[in-house]
């Protein structure tokens, strides 16, 4: 059966045969632990998010379909009432903070990194050194990042209430992570200064693919630096930037225990990965919980498929 799903079309020789069968095989034991590890859950997380599964009864769940999706109850006064995923207020407060996190962290990583990168991509004495220590806030564990950030947060004896009182920007000591004003700007404050040296990582990768005459040209035809920068280097990095974008857009639509260190319990900042694992664990709403996680899957599928949509569409508007 495997043989046959994987011919190659008529015509194709006896050689390439062979090399797609021998590929499909080394392949075959990577799909498998991805299907045991990934897939798998994946689906029992749908199944279970159509029953009404509990997390100490996980196999004794009876199908509800989409109630905990959506449900709704007419009264006899004739108002009707709705329940679930998509009529809770919680929920979609969740999903404003991630939506809003994602395009702020990612806008400003984005920004930040590429500039990192033409840095690291001029010829200077210690450049390698300074590579490696742009990567050491992204090499450190997210947990240890966001703990570190807490005290220096610490409205008490926090450094960063020092700095700014110091300097005369603040009146007073402030509690960045506990205020319902400053939480989410504190958390993403934390993921840029993490995250950034991944996008410049990327961003100069592909500024390192770019031909060194073409500069050499630009420099001798007195072109300006930011005409330059406009006309040569962006259009020539944007397919490593798109890369970098879509990366980090992913991670930050999950974003997890970044949030649930540094602000947990948080309205201002409570993602939706923070909210199913809330209803799946503590609240003991796993069908709930599972439900939430379904929508979030489906949220960052249908993100991704838009976005290789997009990716076939040049700048003129017909598809490449």
């Amino acid at each position: 059966m495997f043989n046959k799903a994987i011919l190659p079309p008529p015509g194709t020789s006896s050689l390439q045969r062979q090399k797609l069968r021998a590929a499909f095989w080394f392949l075959a034991p990577m799909l498998i632990v991805l299907f045991c590890v990934a897939a798998w859950p994946l689906l029992r997380s749908i199944y279970f998010s159509f029953t009404n599964t509990s997390l100490t009864n996980l196999y004794g769940g009876e199908w509800i379909g989409f109630k905990n999706y959506l449900t709704w109850k007419t009264l006899s006064s004739g108002h009707t009432i709705y329940s679930g995923t998509l009529a809770d207020p919680a929920w979609w407060n969740a999903v404003w903070n991630t939506v809003k996190f994602a395009l702020v962290s990612v806008s400003l990583e984005t920004i930040f990194g590429l500039m990192v990168a033409l840095v690291l991509n001029a010829e200077f004495k210690g450049r390698g050194l300074v590579r490696a220590a742009i990567l050491i806030p992204w090499a450190i564990p997210t947990i240890v990042s966001a703990k570190i950030w807490a005290w220096m947060f610490n409205d008490q004896f926090g450094i960063i209430n020092n700095m700014l009182l110091s300097i005369g920007l603040i009146d007073h000591k402030m509690a960045w992570t506990a205020n319902l004003d400053t939480a989410m700007l504190s958390v993403i404050i934390v993921d840029i200064w993490k995250t950034t040296p991944f996008m410049a990582l990327l961003c100069l990768a592909g500024l390192q693919m770019i031909p060194r005459d073409m500069y050499e040209s630009a420099k001798i035809d007195g072109i300006h630096p930011i005409k330059v920068f406009f006309q040569v280097t962006l259009p020539l990095v944007k397919p490593a930037l798109m890369v970098a974008v879509i990366f980090r857009t992913l991670d930050a639509l999950r974003m997890f225990d970044l949030v649930y260190v540094l602000t947990p319990n948080s309205n201002a900042t409570k993602t939706m990965s923070i909210l199913s694992r809330e209803n799946l664990i503590d609240f003991d709403k796993f069908a709930y919980g599972s439900a939430q996680s379904t929508l979030l899957f489906a949220i960052i599928a249908l993100f991704v498929v838009l976005y290789i949509w997009l990716g076939k569409i040049d700048l003129s508007g017909d598809k490449s």
